[in-house]
């Protein structure tokens, strides 16, 4: 890896309409002041930057899940699945993972499987990082059928700044593990819903890298609550 790859990273084909945008109205600027127009590279290059699309390295053992988006685990927590999904009516333990404006929005498969069920419901625009977000926001939801028979769920959801969120696959597609499946623009949260008896091996606060980070295995079963005699 040159020095150039290290910063230098490809654009995913979403940002080109916007980087354009910026550097258009950047050129307003330095017709009125220069200030305002290096103002507006500095708001150009961080457009680039927050489309940026880096290639991943995927652990294939498997079993793994791995995490959807980079940034911050924020909760850890049973939550009942979007109802949308069709799921049962019992709690899940729920994964949620915020992006800054400053992360990488791309989203990848947390498993590999096919895509059972895809559902867009309308909302809000709270800030993602608050736990009624996942109940209120604009979110897009989808259900992945693993190779062993169970269902995994991931949940893009739309932030205070969010205004659009782009799912690339289809109900019917199969996704392998950390395939790219869509992105959210600019500044969310995704949620992942374990399969029962699956326990998290992440921690409240700890920084994710989609595709690479294991958030869990479907071999690490949750530890069983016991009832003192």
């Amino acid at each position: 890896m040159n020095m150039m790859s290290t910063f230098i990273k490809p654009m995913h084909p979403e940002g080109h309409k916007f980087v354009a945008i910026f550097a258009a109205i950047t050129l307003v600027l330095f017709l009125i002041w220069d200030v305002l127009g290096w103002a507006g590279v500095g708001l150009t290059v961080w457009c680039y930057y927050f489309f940026r699309d880096p290639e991943r390295v995927t652990p294939d053992r498997p079993g793994l899940i791995v995490s959807p988006a980079d940034g911050i685990v924020s909760l850890i927590e049973p939550a009942i699945p979007p109802a949308e999904l069709g799921l049962p009516d019992e709690p899940l333990t729920r994964v949620s993972v915020f992006m800054s404006v400053f992360n990488c929005h791309i989203n990848r498969a947390p498993t590999a499987g096919e895509v059972t069920a895809i559902a867009y419901r309308p909302g809000k625009f709270f800030n993602a990082s608050l736990d009624k977000a996942s109940a209120d926001n604009e979110r897009n939801s989808l259900l992945i059928r693993m190779e062993d028979g169970r269902d995994l769920a991931v949940v893009q959801i739309a932030g205070l700044v969010a205004r659009r969120i782009v799912c690339f696959v289809k109900g019917g597609d199969r996704v392998g593990t950390g395939e790219r499946f869509g992105l959210i623009r600019f500044g969310s949260r995704l949620d992942v819903y374990l399969p029962d008896g699956v326990s998290p091996l992440v921690r409240v606060g700890q920084t994710m890298i989609a595709g690479e980070t294991i958030l869990a295995e479907t071999g690490a079963i949750a530890p069983q609550k016991t009832t003192e005699q």
